[in-house]
C-alpha cells in the first residue's frame, strides 16, 4: 500500500472521530447589575445586603439556600453574567437576547 491510501484511510477515520460542531448558543444580553436583580427578584430571590459595589441575593426552596453576588455595574461582562446565571439555577434563558 503507497502512502496516498494510507493518508486516506486515516483522514477517513480522523473525520469520523473528531467531535461535531455544536448548535451555536443564544448571545446574552448585556445587563446592568440593577437589571440582573430585577430579573432574580422576578425567580424568587430576595436582596440580603450590599457591601460597597456587591449585591447579595438569596433564595431559600425547601431548606435550600442559594445566594448570588450581584456586582452592582452599569455593565456587566459576559464570563460575570454567565456564572451569575450557573450559579442561581435558573439557567441562561431570562438573561438571553
Amino acid at each position: 500500500m503507497n502512502w496516498r491510501g494510507v493518508w486516506r484511510r486515516a483522514r477517513a477515520f480522523l473525520s469520523w472521530s473528531l467531535p461535531r460542531k455544536r448548535a451555536a448558543m443564544p448571545k446574552l444580553k448585556t445587563l446592568s447589575g440593577r437589571q440582573v436583580r430585577s430579573i432574580l427578584e422576578s425567580h424568587g430571590f430576595a436582596f440580603v445586603s450590599q457591601n460597597g459595589s456587591h449585591m447579595k441575593m438569596r433564595k431559600t426552596d425547601s431548606g435550600a439556600v442559594t445566594t448570588v453576588i450581584v456586582p452592582d455595574h452599569k455593565e456587566l461582562k459576559i464570563g460575570t453574567l454567565s456564572g451569575i446565571a450557573q450559579q442561581s439555577g435558573i439557567g441562561r434563558g431570562p438573561f438571553e437576547a
